[in-house]
């Protein structure tokens, strides 16, 4: 198996239990891998399963929400259709934010170049459906930074309140929100 294969195990530990969380033997008993075999498909350990793990993110969201926000339609619509495939990417709510947990412990300085580079493209996408819509530009980028702060918000307080029906609601309204 390659390690693309091992990624959805990761990037469900690393969600769950943060960088520092994750041992070695989690990794073993989520994958099935022994420590051999682990550092044959990551060789610089868990510095490069998270590192696969925020590449797979990377393209993930490039593919699906942010191929979503350049779709067809109005701004609205493709803002909606990243809704839709954030709230499948999160489970409805019920699944935490990686890219929180990655910047939380000891690891945050090593993977935050990475992070920060996915959410500024994710932020300029959203920034450029909001401006072709006819919204001023300074606006638009203060607007899709409040869309991440949205997102974020309703993960915390969907998993905090043991409701997962809060995100989905958040996201069913954030694109009226951002539009108004």
């Amino acid at each position: 198996m390659s390690k693309q294969a091992y990624v959805p195990s990761l990037l469900d530990l690393f969600r769950q239990y943060g960088y520092d969380g994750v041992s070695l033997s989690k990794i073993s008993q989520a994958t099935g891998l022994g420590k051999a075999s682990l550092y044959h498909h990551f060789p610089g350990g868990k510095d490069d399963m998270v590192t696969t793990v925020l590449d797979t993110l990377d393209q993930w969201l490039q593919e699906t929400a942010l191929a979503a926000l350049e779709g067809e339609g109005d701004g609205l619509t493709r803002l909606g259709c990243m809704g839709d495939r954030i709230c499948e990417a999160y489970s409805h709510g019920q699944k935490p934010c990686i890219l929180a947990s990655l910047m939380l412990g000891s690891a945050k300085n090593d993977f935050q170049p990475q992070v920060q580079g996915m959410l500024r493209r994710w932020m300029g996408a959203i920034a450029a459906v909001l401006t072709q819509a006819g919204m001023a530009k300074s606006l638009a980028q203060d607007r899709s930074e409040e869309a991440l702060v949205v997102i974020q918000g309703a993960l915390i307080m969907a998993r905090a309140m043991d409701d997962a029906a809060i995100f989905e609601r958040t996201m069913q309204r954030l694109p009226q929100q951002l539009c108004r």
